[in-house]
């Protein structure tokens, strides 16, 4: 039986980060593996797929929409070759999955291949091919989630869908019904719209990124309107049906009023649940709380005290980004460090086109806390840079403490603002004020002058385009 520092439950994003950062700190690390290909959800089934989608979708429709405009004359009719970008797509996944093999062994991580459940707390089985057995002083649980369902929902991954299938259809659907007007429901959503099919949002909430600021919620509103995708915001699902090649949804309103929706697919996207199926969990002392989440401190330290858990099978929000933080951060405390994460300036992005981005406290935040504060709004419409790439629509939203000046939130619709907002990041880690951010020199023409025209703004009301 081998030993080892520390091993590590899962290889997504949160996992490999935390195996690698253990590896450099000169521990002897395995990192363990349930799929026959390491990166978890986020690089075989969602991030790394839908981005893929997104911008072989966004070129296409700009051939559609744009390339007359910019001058380019494309002889004959622009046509989809949907089997092409679902191979493309795949070759992207491919690519990076075996990227993460080569960073493993680089750094000399073990790779195990199985489902890994505990024995006791310091002895992991791992049932693949073949079983092995492996000791760990210390382990991180890094397990990740999966898409969660309604009860009555029957999922049978043929018509009625989640992301994972959504990303590799054979046909583009006719009528897409989205179940959920969150991140990864809009993301496709829009990936299928551009391809020519109808797409219908059912949103339980009364807006669509319900935990975003309200201001960028309804700007992005208008903005999928515009592109042609409809919404029944304020509506319970109270039924879905599949007859055939064909999906009927039921809605009611906030009124009582029915809506019934009948598509050829429809994904459910009502968000993701921690996943901890087959690991054994209790065996080593690691206790769950009521929603299936491992139960941590604020160190990530599990009940049993050799044993972490990082990323989506902990509380928080479910994003690749903060599970690559934790990790880091628990093979620095194993390794005798003392890092520390502040969850408030963790970014949350939506990679529709325009991107959202944000990052700090919303508005309604701040007025539920009391919080006196002043607003920077500067219009993407307002840019020359944005003109020059007919990206017009969106903004950025800076919110700035009312008497200290610094910056408490930054929320941003518009081209590339899924960058962008990695400046913001940066100025609220130093504690910068609206002002900092004024008399930064930013670049010409660029959409990064919205942010600086956005601080001017919440400053004293003098932005120098608007």
């Amino acid at each position: 039986m081998k030993s080892y520092d520390v091993a590590v439950i899962g290889s997504g994003p949160g996992g490999y980060v935390a195996a690698i950062r253990c590896a450099q700190l000169g521990l002897k690390t395995a990192i363990i593996e349930k799929y026959n290909t390491l990166g978890g959800t986020c690089l075989n089934v969602g991030c790394i797929p839908s981005k893929a989608l997104l911008d072989s979708t966004h070129h296409y429709h700009d051939a559609l929409a744009h390339f007359a405009e910019h001058g380019i004359e494309i002889p004959g009719e622009i046509k989809v070759n949907f089997k092409q970008m679902i191979a493309r797509k795949q070759g992207v996944v491919d690519q990076t999955t075996k990227g993460i093999e080569f960073l493993m062994d680089k750094n000399k991580i073990d790779v195990y291949h199985g489902l890994g459940s505990f024995i006791d707390a310091t002895h992991i089985k791992v049932a693949g091919e073949t079983e092995s057995k492996i000791e760990a002083k210390h382990t991180i649980i890094a397990t990740g989630s999966k898409p969660a369902s309604l009860p009555f929902i029957k999922l049978d991954k043929e018509r009625v869908i989640t992301s994972t299938e959504a990303l590799s259809l054979t046909e583009i659907p006719k009528h897409l019904v989205v179940i959920g007007g969150g991140v990864i429901g809009l993301e496709l959503g829009q990936v299928y719209r551009r391809l020519g099919a109808e797409v219908s949002v059912v949103e339980y909430l009364d807006r669509i990124i319900p935990g975003m600021d309200g201001a960028l919620s309804r700007e992005l509103t208008k903005v999928l309107k515009k592109q042609g995708m409809k919404f029944y915001l304020s509506h319970k699902v109270t039924a879905v049906d599949r007859k055939g090649k064909q999906v009927t949804v039921k809605a009611t309103g906030k009124k009582g009023e029915e809506v019934v929706l009948k598509g050829d697919y429809c994904l459910v996207s009502v968000g993701r649940k921690p996943y901890t199926e087959g690991l054994n969990a209790q065996a080593a002392g690691v206790k769950l709380n009521e929603r299936g989440q491992v139960e941590v401190d604020a160190h990530l330290k599990t009940s049993a005290p050799n044993i972490y858990a990082i990323g989506d099978v902990v509380k928080g929000a479910m994003l690749a980004h903060k599970a690559e933080e934790e990790g880091v951060l628990v093979a620095e405390i194993i390794a005798g460090q003392k890092p520390h994460i502040d969850y408030n300036l963790i970014p949350g992005v939506v990679y529709t086109w325009p991107e959202v981005a944000a990052v700090g406290k919303t508005e309604e935040q701040l007025k539920e806390a009391g919080i006196g504060y002043k607003t920077g709004v500067f219009h993407m419409r307002a840019l020359g840079r944005s003109r020059a790439s007919m990206d017009t629509d969106g903004f950025v939203k800076i919110l700035a403490d009312a008497k200290t000046d610094e910056v408490l939130g930054v929320h941003m619709i518009g081209a590339r603002v899924a960058d962008l907002i990695s400046e913001a990041v940066t100025a609220m880690e130093f504690r910068a004020s609206a002002e900092d951010i004024a008399r930064m020199s930013h670049a010409h023409p660029t959409y990064a002058e919205a942010v600086k025209e956005a601080a001017l703004a919440a400053t004293d009301n003098r932005p120098l385009h608007l």
